[in-house]
């Protein structure tokens, strides 16, 4: 049986690559997520193939964004506005949007309308990103969820000091080799990351409440010790990681 899709909206990221499909109300009806492949082009025609074979036919509307917007078919948008679109669409409010991505960190200030106010983007440096959580996690051969849970185990935390992902790989194997506590050590990674984000917050002019979307936002250790940073609690919409692909495919659907 086909799905009916109205819109597709497909976010090509640095890491992973999703892609969405909207009913004619907005409502999510179908999507496929995948770690980005290294021949981006192929990834994104082999998902639009998909979708209309989904769906039954071909001709469906979409929007593009991400890193590999320019690869695809159809209209091309900003992973600023895309995001919030999509999560003023699943909120129903205004506030601030971080959403932690593979290679760039933003900061979305939204009003009451959903309207794109303030921004500040971290896309320089991967020490601001969810790429420092993944190579450190490697790097002490942690999963992501362990990586999470010896974060919040741990009662007191290592300051990492270095600002550039490959020293601070460099100071991990420092630490541990000076008989530091992992559990700290990985704490104090977590500090480390979300200190330049709260930096990037201040730089946007914060507006409670607090949202946070994108892969990192499934971990709880990065939910609670942002909330710790920035001393507000931690809205995360329901599917973080769609966001911006939903927010595209809502694009298309109003177009």
């Amino acid at each position: 049986m086909s799905v009916h899709i109205e819109a597709l909206g497909i976010d090509a990221g640095s890491t992973t690559t999703k892609i969405v499909g909207v009913d004619a109300a907005g409502e999510v009806v179908w999507h496929q997520l995948d770690e980005t492949a290294p021949q981006v082009q192929p990834q994104m025609e082999a998902f639009v193939a998909a979708a209309h074979e989904a769906a039954g036919h071909d001709g469906i509307p979409m929007v593009a964004t991400g890193y590999g917007r320019g690869l695809t078919s159809g209209r091309k948008v900003t992973e600023i506005t895309c995001h919030a679109r999509g999560v003023f669409r699943v909120t129903g409010h205004g506030g601030t949007l971080i959403d932690i991505g593979g290679q760039d960190s933003k900061v979305i200030v939204l009003g009451a309308d959903g309207k794109v106010l303030d921004f500040a983007m971290n896309d320089k440096c991967a020490a601001g990103t969810g790429r420092f959580l993944e190579v450190s996690a490697r790097r002490l051969k942690f999963s992501l969820e362990e990586f999470s849970n010896t974060a919040l185990a741990a009662t007191a935390e290592v300051p990492i000091s270095s600002t550039c992902t490959v020293f601070a790989e460099s100071e991990i194997v420092s630490l541990i080799a000076g008989g530091g506590d992992v559990g700290q050590i990985v704490r104090g990674l977590h500090r480390s990351l979300l200190k330049r984000v709260a930096a990037l917050v201040h730089r946007a002019s914060f507006s409670p409440p607090l949202m946070l979307s994108g892969g990192v936002a499934r971990s709880e250790a990065i939910r609670n010790l942002l909330s710790e940073e920035l001393g507000h609690d931690v809205i995360v919409p329901s599917r973080p990681q769609l966001m911006g692909a939903y927010g595209a495919a809502l694009l298309a659907l109003e177009a």
